[in-house]
């Protein structure tokens, strides 16, 4: 690790040619991953890497390297060659001595390093059998298992040096049901930042019944009839929408390169006024939750949107430094190997006051959502377009009979505006968010929503 290394001659040395700040990024890390399908363990991975990168920021640009040999010579030799790449900036910045602090770890029950992965194979394969088993219709099953322990260190220029750590579990299941030639595919999936007592509440073999379940029934359910109609999106859904229709949107590298609906609109009525949007980096044991993010920069709680107004936008330093303003603690990387970008973390709408129950009751007919699947959003126009994988009619306040092939498209700010009431409930789904190739835990929530109407998309 950093400690007994000269750091400061370090960043010196990679502020030799200019710059406004430097910093030096150390992860070491371990991880598991195993994928069973189709009766056969497909993949075990068990993989450990450590490595560091050294980046200098100079007038909003950005000079990088990386190295997977840690010894002050190697770092040295490293800050030099970074500090070729600075053409501009502030010359003989001052490298402040750096102070170290130290995060507290969460409560780790059954670390992941103290299963054998005899046992975690095990359950991997139990799991795919389990849904291979569940009916005659199951024409594929997949399970994954995966789980990462890594502990990092940043120090740089401005004197911050700190420390923690991330343990990370995840499973997930995918099903693909045929009958008559109708393919449906069911998927579900559990993870936070615990170990193996992820499996406490749910085990492996339920994740992937779950999964099973929904391909099958979703065989037996009738095409769906497009058009213009209210929809409620459970709880359960997770928060695909949020994250896609308005998180990314909201990420202020898209907003300073002009590639966001969300450009220019702080203080402006951007949603219903009884939407209210979180971005919580310190929620307890959430899967896009840490103690500091990739930059040093402690996790934070940032209210984005609050009664229908947009408040701001999510930082990482560079960002930070060209609005003048303070990073928001979203600047994470992927690994040693990448750059630090704005990602979100844990992003939510927040519970409302009316009970999930009496929202159904409201609408007369329309599409109740149970669970999202895929989606893409364009950020400069708004627009997006997600797949419902289990949907099902509401007929007279009640939800009925299930339906298959349904899609949502909308623009977001024209979606969250429609947004008519608001659960008291609070429903998670997780999931890894790719951008600019790279891929970071992360979470999502919502609570029941009424959108007054919406463009379902199905049969005509």
């Amino acid at each position: 690790m950093l400690e007994g290394m000269n750091t400061k001659a370090i960043l010196r040395k990679a502020l030799a040619a200019g710059g406004e700040f430097a910093e030096i990024y150390l992860e070491e890390g371990c991880s598991t991953q195993i994928i069973a399908e189709d009766g056969r363990v497909e993949k075990v991975l068990a993989i450990s890497d450590r490595g560091v990168s050294i980046r200098v920021i100079s007038d909003f640009r950005t000079a990088f390297g990386y190295t997977n040999e840690v010894t002050e010579r190697a770092l040295l030799e490293l800050a030099e060659s970074v500090s070729r790449g600075v053409k501009n900036g502030l010359f003989g910045q001052a490298v402040v001595t750096a102070s170290r602090s130290v995060a507290a770890a969460e409560s780790i029950r059954l670390h992941p390093s103290s299963i054998p992965l005899e046992s975690k194979v095990a359950i991997v394969v139990e799991a795919e059998k389990a849904a291979r088993g569940f009916s005659p219709s199951v024409r594929q099953a997949m399970a994954v298992y995966r789980d990462g322990v890594a502990k990092i260190q940043v120090v740089n220029s401005l004197g911050e040096f700190v420390e923690s750590g991330r343990i990370g579990t995840m499973f997930a299941s995918q099903v693909v049901a045929e009958d008559s030639g109708v393919l449906q595919t069911g998927y579900e999936s559990a993870g936070a930042c615990r170990g193996f007592e992820l499996f406490d509440e749910k085990s492996a073999v339920d994740i992937a019944l779950a999964a099973a379940g929904r391909a099958v029934m979703m065989l037996k359910a009738d095409r769906v009839r497009g058009g213009r109609m209210p929809v409620v999106l459970s709880s359960e859904a997770g928060g695909t929408m949020v994250h896609e229709a308005i998180g990314h949107g909201l990420e202020a590298d898209l907003v300073q390169g002009g590639i966001s609906v969300y450009r220019g609109r702080i203080g402006e009525l951007v949603a219903s006024k009884l939407v209210t949007v979180i971005d919580d980096a310190t929620l307890p044991y959430a899967r896009g939750s840490f103690p500091f993010d990739s930059e040093g920069v402690p996790g934070q709680k940032n209210v984005l949107v609050e009664n229908g107004i947009l408040k701001g936008y999510l930082y990482d330093r560079l960002t930070a430094m060209k609005d003048g303003v303070a990073s928001t603690g979203n600047g994470r990387r992927e690994s040693y190997h990448a750059r630090p970008i704005v990602r979100m973390t844990n992003t939510l709408i927040a519970p409302g006051t009316t009970p999930p129950g009496d929202i159904v009751k409201t609408v007369p007919n329309g599409l109740f959502v149970r669970k999202m699947g895929g989606g893409q959003v364009n950020t400069v126009t708004g627009e997006f377009m997600f797949e419902v994988s289990e949907g099902y009619l509401i007929k007279n306040g009640f939800v009925c009979e299930p339906v298959r092939g349904a899609t949502l498209t909308g623009n977001g700010p024209d979606v969250l505006k429609s947004i008519m009431m608001v659960g008291t409930d609070l429903g998670f789904g997780i999931g890894t968010c790719g951008k600019d190739g790279q891929g970071v835990p992360v979470a999502d929530a919502q609570p029941t929503l009424l959108i007054s109407e919406m463009t379902v998309g199905g049969a005509v």
